[in-house]
């Protein structure tokens, strides 16, 4: 599985935001007004994918009391935030077609003003989707082979430690 591309990212955005320009050019006067909080729930998930992804790397890495990880939860994990990614690239690209048409209208139309405001939520949010995402992917990558050797020399050594305190300098019984 590869990692998802910010380049990938950036040309669904971009395609999303041509489309909704356009069909927001087209239809605007037929539209309902955009409510404020519209894009907040992808704000809530793109924090609920950032603490996951802080939960899911402390086990992924093995930290103390915590549990090992299933290479199944972390292999659905990545599909998940590579999903997110996506559809959160998507929807901020919705956003930014509909600010576009908005924004430069807002000064003179009262409901361009308040779907201006709107957009911009939905697109602080869906950013935060995508940024949550990409958190969630990154920590579920495996230890590359450097950590996991030094995971084993500090490893070996606490346990050389350990061994001698138990059983002290071996001269002296």
């Amino acid at each position: 599985m590869r990692p998802t591309r910010p380049r990938d990212l950036l040309v669904a955005g971009l395609g999303a935001a041509v489309v909704a320009l356009l069909l927001v050019r087209l239809t605007y006067g037929a539209l309902p007004a955009f409510p404020l909080p519209a894009g907040v729930t992808l704000g809530v998930l793109g924090v609920a994918e950032a603490v996951a992804g802080n939960v899911l790397r402390g086990r992924i890495r093995r930290s103390p009391g915590s549990r090992p990880l299933e290479p199944l939860v972390a292999a659905r994990a990545v599909i998940v935030a590579q999903a997110s990614a996506m559809g959160g690239a998507l929807v901020a690209g919705l956003w930014t077609g509909l600010l576009v048409y908005v924004l430069p209208r807002s000064g003179s139309v009262t409901a361009a003003a308040s779907d201006a405001a709107s957009a911009a939520v939905g697109l602080v949010c869906a950013l935060g989707l995508v940024a949550g995402a990409l958190w969630l992917e990154r920590c579920c990558r495996a230890p590359d082979d450097r950590d996991r050797d030094r995971d084993r020399d500090d490893r070996n050594a606490d346990v050389r430690d350990r061994d001698d305190r138990d059983h002290g300098d071996p001269g002296r019984y």
